[in-house]
């Protein structure tokens, strides 16, 4: 069932229970034969699946480099010696310095990925008992780049990009001249994507321009891998089209259909309603029904006291 040179995650179904259904047991498989930039796509998008299957489901987590460690028996000793107190029992020092590993594998990755101004491309936080994920940052692919600096220029007004996920790069698809009316056509059903729109409207009686970040993912009719490389590569894109394009970002949003993509949306989401806002400061209604009886205040002199 296993692969000896690829890793894997597994969801093993537990018997137990709890108010939200049955419990889960996450197993994450890294053989040590595994190549090390596919271990390190692993470790990234781990926390990324366990966010997307709903963390309140999963009970145990278990780690396991050879197959002993991830089959019945392999559990029953990770069981035991989590309720064994300190010192760490020999699993826990392996699991340890498994993740010991993993973080001296993450920089020694980032410096071999280095540009030659000596910025890293690739930064990760391997996930620990309170797990950070950074993210990961696939490379722009040259294509990709001259789209970035033609909407720079507002020489084009829409790009649509996506993950190569076997070269793992950000390849360009295509930089179709698109209205806002034409939006919804250009959002793929099966696939997930990422679009940069230069949003032109109306606002205060003011001809404006606006660029939105919009990452379409089609819900679950896409692979769990697609899913957590793409949500796990959109951060650092965002970073990378910002800061190294100088392409301010009015918006981001993150649909699952292309059909909400309307000038109606895309304006409030730009521009959203400041409701909550002005009910802030609304006077508060006084109580209704019965008052009760009504007090007389006497002023001084009136309560028949002589001065």
């Amino acid at each position: 069932m296993l692969d000896g040179l690829e890793p894997c995650y597994i969801l093993y179904r537990l018997d137990s229970q709890n108010q939200l259904g049955y419990e889960w047991l996450f197993i994450s498989w890294s053989p040590d034969q595994s190549p090390v930039r596919l271990k390190m796509v692993y470790a990234a998008t781990r926390a990324t699946l366990k966010k997307e299957f709903g963390g309140s489901h999963l009970k145990d987590e278990l780690f396991g480099t050879v197959q002993e460690d991830v089959c019945f028996q392999g559990y029953l000793r990770h069981l035991s010696s989590s309720s064994c107190p300190a010192p760490l029992t020999t699993a826990e020092q392996q699991l340890h310095q498994i993740k010991i590993t993993e973080d001296k594998v993450a920089r020694d990755e980032r410096r071999r990925v280095a540009t030659i101004s000596g910025q890293a491309k690739t930064e990760i936080s391997v996930e620990s008992k309170n797990p950070t994920l950074q993210g990961l940052a696939f490379p722009l692919q040259e294509e990709a780049k001259h789209a970035l600096q033609q909407l720079k220029l507002k020489r084009i007004n829409y790009i649509q990009l996506r993950l190569d996920t076997e070269r793992e790069t950000i390849e360009l698809v295509h930089t179709s001249p698109t209205e806002t009316k034409d939006l919804p056509s250009r959002i793929p059903t099966d696939t997930p994507r990422y679009h940069l729109f230069l949003y032109k409207h109306a606002h205060q009686g003011q001809a404006l321009e606006a660029v939105v970040f919009i990452y379409s993912m089609p819900g679950y009719s896409c692979s769990i891998k697609e899913r957590m490389l793409y949500s796990s590569c959109k951060n650092r894109l965002l970073d990378e089209v910002e800061r190294d394009y100088h392409i301010e970002i009015a918006k981001k949003m993150e649909i699952d259909s292309g059909e909400c993509l309307t000038e109606d949306f895309l304006y409030e989401e730009v521009y959203p309603k400041q409701h909550a806002l002005k009910q802030a400061f609304t006077k508060p209604k006084g109580p209704t029904g019965k008052r009760g009886n009504k007090r007389l205040i006497r002023g001084a002199g009136e309560n028949g006291d002589e001065s």
